[in-house]
């Protein structure tokens, strides 16, 4: 049953990480992803057979110590926006933002329960604590800079149009670099780990009692 929490979890949260691409790509002039139909909380349109489902489901079933999965990207159309690079920066960067305002709000309905001795609403706990876990590892994966995750146009957004140009060439590489970033053995354990365990540790320390963090990650 725990499983399956999880998995609704993640699936929501992905979803509400795309949708808020296209919402920020919207409102900076691009109407594509509410012309097709993807400013929606409806998960039919988001679903990715492999990202959303397949891939999560295998994580879970194997004990990885990272969750994550990915909804079928929210297109939007560069030449819609006054300036492409950084608005492409800007969608960019929502997802992942969105995924961490989850995290802080779901961070306050723990620390109430706890404050409030949360016996008889221990459920209710342990989904906002498996919440706030779920999306502190997703707004961090994704800011990883490295083409197809956000933080490569994020960066991109940041640097000189010079500098920009260059690194857009890394582009046609990600994949590589990604499959490399995820699964290539390092010291017994594999550069995801190594990289983004220390960061996700420190903000789900901030993000929860201290008492509960250091017994969960």
């Amino acid at each position: 049953m725990e499983y399956i929490y999880f998995f609704v979890i993640l699936i929501f949260s992905i979803i509400i990480h795309e949708v808020s691409h296209g919402f920020v790509a919207d409102k900076l002039g691009d109407p594509t992803a509410r012309l097709q139909g993807r400013l929606t909380l409806n998960p039919k349109p988001h679903i990715d057979l492999f990202g959303s489902i397949i891939l999560p489901l295998i994580l879970i079933i194997s004990h990885s110590p990272m969750l994550f999965g990915w909804a079928k990207p929210v297109p939007f159309d560069p030449f819609n926006l006054k300036n492409p690079r950084k608005d492409s920066a800007l969608i960019s960067l929502a997802g992942p933002s969105a995924n961490f305002i989850i995290a802080i709000l779901f961070s306050i309905i723990a620390r109430i329960l706890v404050l409030i001795n949360f016996s008889g609403f221990e459920f209710f706990y342990s989904l906002a604590v498996s919440t706030v876990l779920l999306n502190v590892v997703l707004g961090v994966f994704n800011l990883i800079p490295i083409h197809p995750l956000d933080g490569f146009k994020v960066v991109g957004g940041l640097l000189s149009e010079k500098q920009a140009s260059e690194w857009y060439q890394l582009e046609r590489f990600g994949i590589i670099f990604l499959l490399a970033f995820l699964f290539l053995p390092v010291g017994g354990s594999n550069m995801l780990n190594l990289v983004l365990g220390p960061v996700i540790r420190f903000i789900i320390g901030l993000l929860l009692p201290e008492s509960i963090s250091a017994g969960i990650v």
